[in-house]
């Protein structure tokens, strides 16, 4: 079972007390904007296999960040460039048993002169289904170079994690089935990415 370690939820807080350091009174919280009329859209099928029961909410996200550190002023202490961010909210709908269907768009976010410092190129880090039980959020992932190459995703979880569904944390699986010590308690989420031709 891979849960949210304290390790990573403190680089987590930590990366969040630096952004936001960043944009404080001294450099400016850009203005992000959706992109009026996207056109590189992708369907994400969330397929579960073997759940030892059901899950009480499905929901989604997908990250964005700037990939051209160049267009973004340096920070006033540390000096370094700290790329924006950003997160859109994905809705996955019921398409089956245990089949769950989303949408996102690759260029969902507005390339522009945010600092003026010239155009910030903005791109998909990945797409996320999370599943919820209790108080576990089962989170597989897909990330950018697999959705544009429209490919499948599989994250394996261990049925005890969702049994012991009361202490609150971040189940984001495993890639293997034999990273579990009883291979066959397990059950798995797909995500598969399928470009939609507008």
């Amino acid at each position: 079972m891979r849960t949210e370690t304290p390790q990573r939820g403190v680089l987590t807080a930590l990366l969040l007390l630096l952004s936001t350091h960043a944009y404080g009174a001294s450099m400016k919280q850009p203005d992000i904007k959706l992109n009026p009329n996207p056109r590189m859209r992708y369907e994400i099928t969330a397929t579960v296999k073997g759940a030892p029961g059901a899950f009480e909410r499905i929901e989604g996200h997908i990250d964005y960040k700037v990939v051209n550190g160049a267009c973004v002023p340096l920070t006033p202490i540390s000096g370094a460039t700290v790329e924006p961010q950003t997160q859109v909210p994905v809705v996955f709908e019921r398409a089956g048993d245990n089949i769950f269907k989303g949408e996102i768009y690759v260029d969902r976010i507005q390339d522009e002169d945010y600092f003026g410092l010239g155009v910030c190129h903005w791109t998909v880090v990945g797409a996320t289904a999370d599943f919820h039980h209790g108080e576990v959020n089962f989170s597989p992932a897909i990330y950018h170079d697999d959705i544009l190459a429209q490919k499948s995703v599989i994250r394996y979880f261990s049925e005890r994690s969702y049994e012991r569904s009361t202490r609150p944390r971040i189940d984001i699986g495993s890639m293997s089935p034999s990273d579990f010590t009883n291979a066959g308690a397990i059950f798995s989420i797909t995500l598969k990415a399928v470009e939609k031709i507008q």
